[in-house]
């Protein structure tokens, strides 16, 4: 069996770092990826937006906070993962995200441009 997410595209937002009680760290992260859906009755390019949420541990979660900052483009590598809970109207609430593996600057960064 295998469980592997490889996505390309844009931070949505800073990462959210916190530490646990234990003192690992734990990033949530925003990343939105386009897809490519032809071009509309007028030539123009369309494009599909999906939004994902990521979230690294330890040493990942750090660089994270570190390095990366909303608009930035990131290659992310990880695992799905899919929680279920209740809410406290007692709503059935759940939420699928990437674990993430490995994580990678793509391309300069969003003030920067290629000379």
């Amino acid at each position: 069996m295998l469980n592997k997410v490889i996505l390309v595209g844009n931070l949505t937002a800073d990462p959210e770092v916190k530490a646990t009680p234990k003192g690992t760290y734990v990033a949530n992260i925003g990343l939105a990826t386009n897809t490519y859906m032809g071009k509309d009755e007028e030539g123009k390019a369309k494009q599909e937006t999906e939004f994902h949420r990521l979230v690294a541990f330890g040493k990942l979660a750090e660089f994270a906070g570190q390095f990366l900052q909303k608009g930035r483009a990131v290659y992310a590598e990880g695992r799905l993962r899919t929680s279920s809970w209740e809410d406290t109207a007692g709503l059935k609430r759940s939420r699928t995200e990437v674990v993430l593996e490995d994580l990678k600057f793509v391309g300069a960064k969003p003030h920067e441009t290629a000379a």
